[in-house]
């Protein structure tokens, strides 16, 4: 049974998770939503869940973009996630340089989840963390969600860090809507 007034998130990674992944990008025009996303993220608002990106964004701080062409990149993100009927809950982000102790809100680190849970009345006990790196997973287990890692060739070098391993976010989503709350 979810807590009273609050809602289950699925917290979201942006970049080879809910968009696909260019590094470092900055031109709109190279936004991909693919559609296994855009259906998973249905069946997840259908179910109730409050839909949050969660996201790194060294890339500011490095000066490989700037925080107006990430903004950028985000608008058009949201533009064809509207296409699908999807409108994203919030969104947090950190610009923050790699140097250890800079922030609170560098994944792994779980100052934006914290943000979020101030933001939103979050029922945590139902809720999770998609990603597609050993930083997304390690955020889920110091924050005490499952992780559910979106695997392929390029990511992951440890996917034991993660609760369950999916093929894409669909899977991910299925996962999610079958065991929330009653993780194995």
């Amino acid at each position: 049974m979810r807590n009273s007034g609050k809602q289950p998130a699925a917290f979201l990674d942006r970049d080879g998770t809910i968009i696909k992944a260019v590094p470092y990008i900055k031109d709109p025009s190279l936004v991909e939503v693919p559609a296994a996303v855009l259906s998973g993220l249905q069946q997840l608002r259908a179910a109730g869940f409050l839909l949050i990106l969660i996201s790194n964004q060294s890339g500011i701080a490095r000066g490989y973009f700037t925080e107006q062409e990430m903004l950028a990149v985000h608008r058009r993100m949201c533009e064809l996630l509207a296409e699908g009927g999807i409108t994203l809950d919030g969104y947090y982000y950190c610009p923050h340089a790699v140097t250890p102790g800079s922030c609170n809100c560098r994944k792994p680190l779980t100052g934006m989840l914290e943000k979020a849970c101030r933001d939103f009345a979050i029922d945590r006990q139902h809720s999770a963390m998609f990603g597609d790196s050993d930083c997304d997973m390690q955020l889920a287990a110091n924050f005490n969600i499952p992780g559910l890692l979106l695997f392929d060739e390029r990511n992951a070098a440890n996917p034991q860090l993660a609760t369950q391993v999916c093929r894409d976010f669909q899977e991910a989503a299925e996962w999610l809507l079958q065991y929330a709350g009653r993780w194995p």
